[in-house]
């Protein structure tokens, strides 16, 4: 597999920024612009600090790990930054 689920799941997630739909995704998003940024950072800290719990308690770790990446993106699509900058970045520090 390539980057092709990354970049489904980051379509999808502009798709519900564009064209809100009652989601989770479109909802967090369509709030005021501080609102919705500081609600999407306060789930970000929360994936977070539940990534590390599972990671000490070695349980779960790849389903956390998974919600801090998709907050992540969620939080990259509303702040308007294309999917190649991440992974033209990647690529950069790979070299």
């Amino acid at each position: 597999m390539s980057d092709e689920i990354i970049r489904e799941v980051y379509e999808v997630l502009e798709s519900r920024r564009d064209n809100p739909i009652d989601s989770y995704t479109s909802n967090i998003m369509k709030d005021s612009d501080k609102k919705a940024e500081d609600k999407i950072l306060e789930k970000i800290a929360e994936e977070a600090g539940e990534v590390l719990i599972a990671s000490k308690n070695d349980e779960n770790l790849v389903y956390e790990t998974v919600d801090l990446i998709f907050h992540t993106l969620l939080l990259l699509v509303y702040k308007g930054i294309e999917i190649d900058e991440i992974f033209d970045e990647f690529s950069r520090r790979r070299k």
